[in-house]
Formats: structure tokens, C-alpha cells, sequence
């Protein structure tokens, strides 16, 4: 997850590779069919509302995002979807948690348990690394774009945010999980682009690794974020300065 060095430039490189591949689309119509099953009215829905402006941030179509809704609500058969989150550590001790939307449970937690063992992580117990993150609101904006570190601070604090993080490419504007939605249409309201808003988990404490351990977090989180079922996948890894995923 983002909130450390390099890993939200990683996420966002994997969200553009996601996106071309149409996985993205994926991802953003199970969130909606999760978030309506509360309530199909966005008004009165503040999850449906976040996933809703997420879908509408890459591009996913208003006659998809109004089937998802009808899915979710169960006027449309397809939206028997479980939430299931799996805890467990990477290399390095690194602390990872996946976030899923699944029809098979079965078929899910094998995946996910495979993508750890192949790439030399291990499964942990409910709980196991939960404690070691909290929940957050998470937005990220092009530091090419918004370059005033200042504008951007005062911008974010006003809107309601609690901080604003200096991640390299991009900014990380972080709120209370109660203040996310409120944070986020503030922002829109003055015509803001977002690069991402989600609600996220982010690390308490970052674990710092070398280059070599990050090459393998990274394959790690890859293999994870690959499969079908997953939706998020958050870790504590602090990546070295100078890391290029790519190289």
C-alpha cells in the first residue's frame, strides 16, 4: 500500500497495466456490487458513493456501473459476491494483506495460498498482520500537476484531510475513514483530478527492506494482484529510495 517510499508509484504502474487489460473495470464493478447490497441510493450510501467516483476514475462505463448497482441490490442475478480478507508476510517479514470479492471461497483462499507459497510467503491466521494498519482514506494526486507542496497542504486540511504525505511521483492526501467521502467530493468540488481515492490500510509502522527483498515482495504482490478474485492488496514494506520495480 501506499504510505512508504516507491510502493505508490508501484501500485499505480500496476493499476495502468490493470487497466489496459480491463481488470481495473473488474475491480471497480465488484466494489459496487459489495456497496449496494447496503443500498442501491448513492445519497445514502457513502461506500457506494467512493465506489462509484473510483469506477468513474478509470473510465468504467455508466451503463456498467448501473448494472453493478442493479447486481448489488439484487434486481440483477450476478451478485452473489463474499468478502474475505487473508493476512500473511512476504519476504523480509514484510506484513501483507489481501483484500477479495469472491463467488467460490474455496476456489479463492487456494489461489491466494499458492500466489504466497510460489513466491515465498507464508499464510497467516485472521488477525495476524491486521494490527499492524489502519484504515484509512487514501488520495493520490500527480505531483507533476499539483507541485505547491503548501497549496496542495492547505488544500487537503481544509477539505478536511489530516495529512498530506510526500511519496515521490505523487501526493498522498489521508483522512479519517469517517471523512473520506466528505474529503474526496470537497476536492472534486474544486475541480481536483485524482490519480486514485480509495479507503485503504495503511501500515502503523514501515518495514524497511533492501533491493533484493523488495524484488521479491514485489513478485509476491504481482502474483496476488493477478488473480481474479483479489481487489486490494496492502504491506507494510518501506522500499529502498533508489528502487525500481521495473529493472
Amino acid at each position: 500500500m501506499a504510505g512508504h517510499s516507491k510502493w505508490a508509484n508501484i501500485r499505480l504502474r500496476k493499476g495502468a497495466q490493470d487497466a489496459k487489460r480491463g481488470k481495473a473495470f473488474t475491480k471497480a464493478a465488484k466494489e459496487i456490487i459489495i456497496a449496494a447490497k447496503a443500498g442501491g441510493d448513492p445519497a445514502g450510501n457513502a461506500r457506494l458513493r467512493a465506489a462509484i467516483a473510483a469506477a468513474k476514475a478509470v473510465n468504467l462505463p455508466k451503463d456498467k456501473i448501473e448494472a453493478a448497482i442493479r447486481k448489488g441490490t439484487g434486481q440483477d442475478a450476478g451478485g452473489e459476491l463474499f468478502e474475505i480478507t487473508y493476512e500473511g508476510y512476504g519476504a523480509g517479514g514484510v506484513a501483507i494483506i489481501v483484500e477479495t470479492a469472491t463467488d467460490n471461497k474455496n476456489r479463492t483462499v487456494a489461489e491466494v495460498r499458492h500466489a504466497f507459497t510460489k513466491y515465498g510467503g507464508t499464510m497467516g491466521e485472521s488477525g495476524s498482520v491486521a494490527f499492524q494498519f489502519d484504515r484509512m482514506g487514501v488520495i493520490t494526486l500527480d505531483k507533476e500537476k499539483y507541485a505547491d507542496e503548501e497549496a496542495v497542504m492547505n488544500m487537503a486540511l481544509e477539505a478536511g484531510a489530516e495529512d498530506v504525505q510526500d511519496e515521490g511521483d505523487v501526493w498522498e492526501v489521508r483522512t479519517a475513514m469517517g471523512d473520506f467521502n466528505t474529503v474526496r467530493e470537497a476536492l472534486e468540488a474544486e475541480g481536483v483530478e485524482m490519480l486514485e481515492a480509495q479507503l485503504a490500510m495503511v501500515p502503523r509502522v514501515q518495514n524497511p527492506i533492501d533491493a533484493e527483498t523488495a524484488k521479491k515482495v514485489v513478485r509476491l504482490t504481482d502474483a496476488l494482484e493477478d488473480l481474479d478474485d483479489v481487489q486490494n492488496v496492502f504491506t507494510n514494506a518501506d522500499f529502498p529510495e533508489d528502487f525500481d520495480p521495473e529493472a
